[in-house]
């Protein structure tokens, strides 16, 4: 089996996602549909274990070995894959993201214009929170690369893998590989204080040690952004807190009041043009929100999202309407991914 063979198939095709399992034909995900390329051969292990040897080096191979799975990143011509290779019923498999290989712009992403306003900030906490698979990592780089284009920063970056490589800006970019260049994300998020960041991006805030060091590197005046596998804005606010012993979650509810910025909850739906848009729900923090969040009311958050429009913030039924009114998604599309039903009841007949 020729893997780059199959590389250039999913780039043809622009799929997001390439899986190679035994017993399966090679696959590919084009626009959120899973499609199996029963033009070529049926994966066997064997074929699994000759890819394995030619994209991993032999630290990684060993990683793979004692860990039964790794996340690495391959650079193949002017493309990158991200990649995670792991174990199924003793059989060796693969799941790989194509990742475009031009950093796209917010406006070419369709994303609100209120997104331009986070590459102004100085300091906080930008959260981008979604399912995988959801273009969240997409959004962060967007972001990232309109800081580096703009002003003249330090933006360190702590990912598994490196997903993009960022061009030459007015920033310096020190981007940082789990097992690569730090052994643990907490490691590198001490080490990050040290390095004279303006900006730092954490691939993913995993426990509660990550989350803390996350809200502190914000706390003593940097900007942080990372990312959270959460469904709406109270969610993730209630994740952040949950996340803590009982005992500290007054003193993290505190802190968090202070320093996030924004929660951006983001899904890519199908469109009338059998394309994907992303569909947002924004938070941004103001005096009412900030003391929500300190009170542990975070019910209320959902009603500041309604009120709170000319602060940027929307709700993410009110976005679903919005792609409704422009023609872009169908009514079915709406009422399927709505959270709360109630709303798109109110909004959409």
């Amino acid at each position: 089996m020729d893997i780059f063979q199959i590389f250039n198939i999913a780039i043809e095709r622009q799929a997001s996602d390439l899986h190679l399992i035994p017993n399966f034909f090679p696959t590919i995900r084009v626009n959120g549909k899973i499609f199996q390329l029963k033009i070529l051969p049926l994966i066997t292990h064997e074929d699994n274990i000759k890819i394995v040897n030619q994209l991993l080096s032999k630290e990684q191979l060993e990683i793979l070995l004692t860990n039964k799975e790794i996340d690495f990143g391959y650079q193949y011509k002017e493309f990158r894959f991200r990649c995670n290779a792991y174990f199924s019923k003793k059989n060796l498999c693969f799941a790989l993201r194509l990742l475009n290989n031009k950093i796209k712009t917010i406006e070419e992403l369709n994303l609100p214009p209120f997104f331009h306003q986070f590459s102004n900030y100085q300091q906080g906490l930008i959260l981008i929170t979604g399912p995988t698979g959801e273009g969240k990592s997409t959004t962060l780089t967007a972001v990232i690369n309109e800081i580096n284009l703009k002003f003249a920063k330090h933006i360190i970056t702590i990912e598994d893998p490196i997903e993009y490589v960022y061009p030459s800006g007015q920033s310096i970019i020190s981007q940082r590989e789990l097992h690569h260049d730090t052994l643990s994300w907490n490691f590198a998020l001490k080490s990050a204080l040290r390095e004279d960041p303006d900006v730092v991006l954490v691939g993913e805030m995993r426990d509660y040690e990550s989350i803390q060091l996350a809200l502190t590197i914000a706390e003593t005046g940097h900007l942080v952004f990372s990312t959270l596998h959460t469904n709406s804005a109270p969610e993730t606010i209630n994740r952040i807190i949950d996340a803590f012993p009982s005992h500290q979650q007054n003193q993290i509810r505190t802190q968090l009041s202070t320093v996030l910025k924004a929660v951006v909850n983001q899904k890519l739906i199908p469109t009338v043009n059998n394309t994907r848009i992303p569909c947002v729900e924004l938070l941004t923090n103001n005096p009412a929100v900030s003391n929500i969040i300190r009170e542990g009311k975070i019910h209320l958050l959902e009603n500041e999202m309604l009120t709170g429009q000319q602060e940027g913030m929307i709700l993410f039924e009110k976005y679903l309407f919005y792609l409704y009114q422009k023609g872009i998604i169908t009514k079915e599309t709406a009422w399927q991914y709505a959270l709360r039903t109630n709303e798109i009841k109110k909004l959409i007949k």
